[in-house]
């Protein structure tokens, strides 16, 4: 591992320009995120991720977001897609069969991906799906209470891994409560310490063994009432020691609007309050070089934590596809006569 800045960046398009090849061999970057933009076909997309690892001279990983339904950025036709998760889990008959069907299809999503080279997916959600839990996020979310939650996410984390992708979860320490959408303004959350802690976080706390993650731009009034987690030392206090998360953490989207300032003192805010990694999605180069001016060097701190989440990705279980995907229709066709 040679990467050097606490960063992970986009870039513009289906192929990686020159500009973009010079600025990542210099600043090294912790790795990097793809978006539909950059996806045309496999091919492409295997001559894309050899090249991004090209530039900075090492494996780096490669993430995307690949959850299903509307926030999957591989498509058909050359591949599979997925009804949203919360609509999958609501059609199962129980709890067991919810997580079961997620684990394999995240198995399924895990080879397609590998097979393309990118080794991350930005899963599992912990997040609740509450009455006020605003539309863009509730259907990406895995259930109503945190057993249930807690069950279907580690069935995604577990789908991920055996198939050689790293689960990247999100986003923490909870979104549910978010009654807007963070990519246009930061919503307030106003429930007590008690009812976060056994509520919102609980999903978190049992997961927190995973190896990365990635905060949400919500304010915690409870705790924090005037900054956003994503760039609250107090709530990133609590994602470490309450949640006792120890893995890499890296933030939501810095482009997103429930952040305030440019992109430079957005992510020097983040990396303050203790994010181990600012990532920034939209590929625009001056934009990149504003966050790299901004974010610095990984701490040791951080390093160690990237060091131990690329030691935990694993390579791909041997696995028959087609046996997979006859389990994932009997147990679907199941859930849908339950």
């Amino acid at each position: 591992m040679t990467a050097r800045l606490a960063a992970i960046f986009g870039c513009s398009g289906a192929q990686l320009l020159a500009e973009e090849r010079d600025f990542f061999r210099d600043a090294q970057p912790a790795g990097f995120i793809l978006f539909a933009r950059n996806v045309e076909d496999p091919a492409q997309l295997v001559r894309l991720t050899s090249d991004l690892r090209e530039a900075v001279g090492w494996e780096a990983p490669i993430l995307v977001d690949q959850e299903g339904g509307r926030v999957q950025r591989l498509r058909a036709p050359h591949w599979r897609e997925w009804a949203p998760p919360l609509d999958t889990v609501l059609a199962a008959p129980d709890m067991g069969t919810a997580a079961r069907i997620m684990g394999l299809r995240m198995r399924i999503v895990a080879r397609e991906l590998r097979a393309v080279g990118i080794d991350a997916d930005c899963a599992p959600l912990g997040d609740l799906a509450l009455d006020e839990t605003h539309p863009f996020l509730r259907n990406r979310c895995y259930g109503t209470s945190a057993d249930q939650v807690i069950a279907v996410a580690r069935a995604v984390a577990e789908g991920l891994l055996a198939g050689g992708v790293l689960p990247v979860m999100k986003h923490l320490p909870g979104h549910g409560r978010s009654y807007t959408d963070t990519h246009h303004a930061v919503p307030t959350v106003m429930a007590d310490r008690a009812t976060l802690a056994a509520e919102d976080f609980a999903p978190f706390r049992a997961l927190n063994d995973l190896p990365m993650a990635m905060t949400g731009h919500l304010v915690f009034a409870a705790y924090d009432a005037e900054r956003p987690a994503t760039q609250s030392p107090e709530m990133i206090r609590v994602i470490r020691e309450e949640l006792g998360f120890a893995g890499l953490l890296m933030t939501d989207d810095l482009n997103m609007q429930a952040l305030t300032g440019n992109l430079a003192e957005r992510a020097a805010l983040a990396i303050a309050a203790g994010c181990d990694i600012a990532l920034h999605c939209k590929g625009d180069m001056i934009e990149m070089q504003q966050v790299a001016s901004a974010c610095g060097d990984l701490t040791v701190a951080a390093t160690a934590r990237l060091r131990a989440a690329l030691a935990r990705r694993p390579e791909p279980d041997t696995v028959d596809i087609a046996a997979l995907e006859a389990d994932l229709a009997a147990l679907s066709r199941g859930g849908a006569h339950g």
